[in-house]
């Protein structure tokens, strides 16, 4: 692939047209853009233009919040906590798919304290939503001071916490290499599931960082995950011995999945084959989810924004042309 193929993750569902319609701002579509012609992008099978004029020249309505009750409540590790949520049977379905994330907080706090979340398992017949927090800030410690039985105030559901979902879909019966670190872990097990249940064998390199164990160890063996345990960064670049698992595998697997900082991320993009498959975790910094407070967004040259909350890519574009200033 010569050329980026850019997506909308909202595109075709009861949330589009979005806000940024009303502004010119939509992602996918010409005329919601301000132009005077139609040059939609990856048709979604609806048209985005008649939905915005059927909804009287309006977005459609936000995602709302809602009070869930925490079912369950298990400490993993120092700093790392587990929460089992019991949601309603609509929104376990949505977020079934990898990428899914929600936004969470204490219902005493306000707005300002919505913690993006990514989901870890969902399970719809029982309809409850696992997912899994690191303690670091006021936002998350506010959430630690919930406990089972109480009500927790959910945002969603998103979908773009997985960039290459493309890639994810088209891997079948093959082998899959995932590369996951720290808090990382938790976001690769819906990945690594939608492999498994395609026919891969999935292959799975830990980074555990400062934590003791590896927490999802259950879903690895689940999925008869083969697990390589190995430091990834060494003085600000790949470890070796990341480098030559990466080389031992990458010209027999259809994919390499990166659940791992930016800065990881760049460097197995830098090192890795061009011609295999990718996907990553999205680590842009998301505040609203709607692609309006602008927290996500990443600039490019030649004056180009993309709101990382909605724009679906293939991560090889993540960071060509990315301005760091």
């Amino acid at each position: 692939m010569n050329y980026e193929i850019k997506d909308c993750i909202d595109a075709g569902t009861e949330y589009c047209p979005c806000s940024l319609s009303e502004t010119g701002d939509c992602i996918l579509c010409s005329h919601l853009q301000g132009k005077d012609f139609c040059d939609c992008t990856n048709w979604k099978g609806v048209c985005i233009f008649q939905e915005y004029d059927w909804n009287n020249n309006k977005a459609k309505t936000l995602r709302k919040v809602s009070l869930s009750k925490i079912i369950n409540k298990e400490i993993l590790d120092e700093n790392l906590v587990c929460f089992t949520i019991l949601c309603t049977h609509k929104l376990v379905q949505e977020l079934s798919i990898p990428g899914s994330f929600i936004f969470v907080r204490n219902p005493k706090s306000n707005g300002y304290f919505d913690s993006p979340i990514s989901i870890m398992e969902t399970l719809p017949e029982e309809n409850l939503v696992k997912i899994v927090i690191e303690l670091k800030g006021v936002k998350t410690k506010s959430i630690n001071l919930l406990e089972e039985n109480d009500n927790m105030a959910i945002k969603g559901p998103y979908w773009n916490g997985v960039l290459g979902l493309k890639n994810i879909n088209k891997c079948k019966d093959g082998i899959s290499l995932l590369i996951a670190g720290g808090i990382g872990m938790a976001p690769m097990i819906p990945v690594m599931r939608k492999l498994y249940s395609s026919g891969n064998k999935i292959v799975v390199v830990i980074d555990k960082s400062n934590y003791k164990n590896i927490y999802t160890k259950k879903y690895l063996e689940m999925c008869n995950a083969d697990i390589i345990e190995c430091t990834l960064l060494a003085n600000s670049d790949l470890s070796i011995e990341a480098k030559e698992i990466i080389k031992q595998y990458e010209n027999k697997v259809n994919l390499i999945y990166c659940s791992v900082t930016d800065i990881l991320i760049s460097k197995i993009l830098e090192f890795s084959d061009d011609n295999v498959n990718f996907a990553c975790c999205n680590n842009a910094k998301m505040c609203c989810g709607e692609g309006v407070c602008g927290a996500c967004s990443i600039r490019y040259a030649g004056h180009i924004v993309k709101k990382m909350c909605k724009v679906q890519i293939d991560p090889r574009y993540i960071f060509k042309g990315r301005r760091l200033l």
